[in-house]
């Protein structure tokens, strides 16, 4: 496996093969961690991680696994760096390479990340695009294995805006993996139909099928896994949480929901979700639309069936793989 200096952009970049190792591998890392071992493999060197869109997880994620594996960390805030203002994408690229032995991206369109990646000398990690969300697809494929001990024949099932940049990684993961995937949502916030087709083809050959449906009657009995995100993503106009409201109040994942799935079915959430009044969105919701859950009820997100913390967990575990083997000189032998 030769994954020395290359760039991590979206999923379907990556064999199968490829990604099995890499979920392999993020498990060794777990419990390199857990024993509380040192693997600061690489002492001396320096990531950038640069953010047009704020985060949690990503954020800590990265910076967690940077300084456990030896390296210094710089954070760029949206203010932090003149990139797209007063300096071009391809330019900061090639200053920050001159610099940093990694880049992270976490902003807006994918091509963003992709002229990160052509302009530099370094690997460039996508942590979140309008596209592609990377890594945690990676994170989440190695929480569900981590549960079922495999991941072939399992059938994810996507519920909401399936439009989203983490149901596109989702789809393109589930494809690579041979894992059914089913986009459930309303027609008006469909998957973009070129994403499905070459989705479709990846699965053809991995005895998998790919899903879009308005329709909840496709989860009966079939879903393993049931993921979904928030309704209004980071970035969108915060005038169309009425519409979504309206469009997506049918598919609210809740004990009825849950119940159509398998019996031990899990639930999975990106997060951050709006699963009770706890966040000044969620309270300012509740002033205009009287709505005091959104995309899942408190009852399914506080369930067993619930693995949230656990994929929070993973982010770190995978995010930390992916720099590894695409730093790491030896893994190119």
């Amino acid at each position: 496996m030769n994954f020395y200096n290359r760039d991590f952009l979206k999923i379907l970049d990556f064999s199968e093969e490829e990604l099995h190792y890499m979920l392999a591998t993020a498990k060794k890392f777990k419990q390199i961690k857990k024993a509380g071992q040192n693997h600061k493999y690489f002492p001396g060197k320096n990531i950038v991680i640069v953010f047009e869109k704020t985060s949690t997880r990503t954020r800590c994620s990265f910076e967690v696994a940077g300084y456990d594996l030896g390296m210094g960390v710089t954070y760029l805030d949206p203010t932090g760096s003149q990139m797209g203002h007063k300096e071009s994408i391809a330019d900061t690229a090639k200053v920050l390479s001159r610099i940093y032995d990694g880049i992270e991206y976490r902003g807006f369109d994918q091509k963003i990340v992709e002229t990160l990646a052509e302009n530099s000398d370094v690997p460039v990690w996508n942590g979140l695009t309008n596209e592609c969300h990377p890594t945690q697809a990676l994170g989440d494929f190695m929480t569900i294995e981590e549960y079922f001990g495999n991941l072939e024949g399992l059938t994810l099932a996507f519920v909401g805006d399936t439009r989203n940049n983490v149901a596109n990684s989702l789809m393109a993961m589930s494809a690579k993996m041979g894992v059914n995937f089913i986009a459930c949502g309303p027609n008006h916030l469909r998957t973009d139909e070129e994403v499905v087709r070459k989705c479709q083809e990846v699965a053809s050959k991995n005895n998998c099928t790919i899903t879009v449906t308005d329709d909840l009657n496709a989860l009966n009995a079939k879903a393993d896994v049931v993921y979904t995100d928030v309704w209004l993503s980071m970035g969108e106009d915060k005038e169309k949480w009425g519409e979504r409201i309206e469009l997506l109040k049918p598919y609210q994942v809740n004990t009825e929901l849950m119940n159509r799935a398998k019996p031990g079915a899990i639930f999975l959430h990106c997060l951050p979700s709006f699963h009770d009044l706890n966040t000044s969105i969620a309270k300012d919701i509740n002033d205009k639309f009287g709505l005091t859950e959104m995309e899942v009820t408190d009852e399914v997100f506080q369930s067993k069936q619930s693995l949230v913390f656990d994929q929070a967990e993973n982010r770190m575990h995978t995010i930390k793989t992916v720099m590894f083997l695409t730093l790491y000189k030896e893994e190119a032998k």
